[in-house]
């Protein structure tokens, strides 16, 4: 007999394709879904025009309207559950409020919910251009959502562990890399001047306000470039400083400007819960990271390897340094870095496991 074909309603907070929360957890395993014989529906919360503004200070009326959108939009898709097997929801259904659509999809309408985050949300660290809407927002709800959920899918083992507090059905599911369709290029050293990049958003590059200074100090001893790559232009100066705009088009190309890539975090609660994003991508295109010794960090990157982990303010410049007096061959960390990603990061190795989240 045939094995009837399953069905899985994706509830997720932001338009296909930009946030990488959602690119690289699920989205880029649909293709694989529908090769296994699943069928499935995405829903959105916010819409493109929702995205033009919300990180912008102000637009508060539109602000608003647009989560109210949001939340009638998930009151007429109460109405088409009963067609979908399972019920994938990221992060959460709906921007404010209690879970009461998480509780209506689980517990009324009796859907498996598979519930997936990759940041420790259940910890305030809201935008400060959206402070207002933050006051309607419950931090709790993800750990009613993880009693109530028929599995939970966790980005690292520190999600995972609270997770388990509450459901034992959870799984670790690593953010991953395409290293076949879409990270499927291999940095080429040039040896000319050195290029450190970063990428990531404007909630995220406070954490470089720790590098900025010793920037500063290599800058009046060494000629390099410091490339950001982000969503919106950094408020920090620096002689050396190279701003790319985000663009989906061009990330690969933009990201393979870098000889080095860095990730600085501060050791707090939220950054312990992050997934090692930056990293990923860096290492995936064979572009050796520096990361701090936070989280799922230091399992990612073997120290002096692939890559380097540095903790003070005197790791971070000595490293910084051997690599602008060319003193440590960055080929050789290259290929190891790839290896790293392709062996325990890629999608490819992790498809079973991703999968495995819709089997009984």
């Amino acid at each position: 007999m045939t094995k009837p074909t399953q069905r899985i309603l994706f509830l997720v907070p932001y338009p296909l394709g930009i946030a990488p929360s959602q690119r690289f957890r699920f989205e880029q395993y649909f293709d694989i879904l529908k090769a296994n014989d699943f069928e499935f529906d995405v829903k959105t919360y916010l819409d493109d025009k929702a995205m033009l503004f919300l990180y912008d200070k102000g637009n508060f009326i539109c602000k608003v309207w647009k989560v109210k959108l949001g939340i009638l939009k998930r009151i007429s898709q109460l109405f088409t559950l009963f067609k979908y097997d399972f019920v994938f929801i990221h992060r959460e259904a709906a921007a404010i409020g209690p879970p009461i659509f998480e509780w209506l999809i689980a517990k009324v309408f009796r859907k498996k919910v598979i519930f997936d985050f990759d940041d420790a949300i259940w910890l305030k660290n809201t935008s400060s251009t959206n402070s207002v809407i933050s006051l309607f927002k419950r931090y709790r709800n993800a750990e009613n959502v993880c009693s109530w959920a028929w599995k939970v899918s966790c980005g690292n083992d520190y999600l995972a562990n609270h997770a388990t507090k509450f459901n034992k059905n959870v799984v670790v599911n690593p953010t991953t890399i395409d290293t076949e369709n879409l990270h499927n290029r291999v940095k080429e050293f040039s040896g000319e001047k050195i290029t450190i990049g970063w990428t990531g958003t404007h909630s995220t590059i406070k954490y470089l306000d720790a590098l900025i200074p010793i920037l500063k100090k290599l800058e009046n001893e060494f000629g390099f470039n410091f490339l950001v790559i982000a969503d919106r232009k950094p408020d920090f100066e620096l002689k050396s400083l190279q701003f790319v705009p985000w663009n989906k088009q061009s990330e690969i190309d933009d990201l393979l400007k870098m000889d080095v890539g860095v990730m600085p975090l501060q050791d707090d609660k939220w950054a312990k819960g992050k997934c090692g994003f930056k990293a990923l991508q860096y290492m995936a295109l064979g572009i050796p990271a520096i990361v701090s010794p936070v989280g799922v960090n230091t399992k990612i990157v073997d120290h002096g390897y692939n890559g380097w982990i540095c903790n003070t303010e005197a790791e971070w410049e000595q490293t910084l340094r051997q690599i602008l007096y060319k003193q440590i061959e960055l080929k050789r960390f290259s290929d190891a870095a790839r290896t790293k990603i392709e062996e325990h990061y890629s999608v490819k190795t992790n498809t079973t496991n991703f999968l495995h989240l819709f089997a009984n």
